[in-house]
């Protein structure tokens, strides 16, 4: 693994949120017109309210792909309880696909709600994001359909939990 997984230091955050951007807009997950996208791009805000956790080139290109991380029950997580960790705005560079950055990224922060001593996760993805949900799958995320959920009308999002 040529990449260091860390929590981001302020010099990540304009590439941090401009990769989450590209990403979720790029690959066609949020409009560019969304309110959505705004969020995404406020890296500092996800920093200073949650935990922004990013991947970067350990030959000193950058920033690769960040995930946010928050404990269920505050004001970033949308499905987790208060006792599970939950992820959002999961994102990689294009460049940097397929180097297991986005893996790497996810399984930072299910160690990083072991280390707080949560008893699993529990987040939200779209039906289309299926490369997204064979990384998680192979973590050992499982599908619970039974907490899927509509942050909008006609806005289906699939819940991924694992327990610890």
């Amino acid at each position: 693994m040529d990449f260091l997984i860390r929590k981001a230091l302020p010099e990540d955050l304009t590439d941090a949120g401009r990769i989450t951007v590209e990403a979720f807009v790029g690959d066609g997950f949020t409009s560019p017109t969304s309110d959505y996208v705004k969020l995404l791009g406020d890296a500092g805000r996800r920093a200073r309210e949650a935990e922004l956790l990013v991947a970067v080139d350990g030959a000193g290109a950058g920033v690769l792909g960040s995930v946010t991380f928050a404990v269920g029950g505050t004001e970033w997580a949308d499905i987790a309880t208060p006792g599970e960790g939950e992820i959002r705005m999961l994102a990689t560079a294009a460049a940097s696909r397929g180097r297991g950055v986005g893996e790497a990224l996810v399984r930072a922060a299910v160690a990083r709600s072991r280390e707080l001593g949560l008893a699993g996760m529990a987040f939200s993805t779209q039906p289309t994001m299926t490369t997204a949900h064979r990384v998680y799958e192979r973590i050992g995320f499982r599908r619970t359909p039974e907490r899927d959920w509509e942050p909008m009308p006609g806005m289906r999002l699939m819940v991924y939990t694992m327990a610890f």
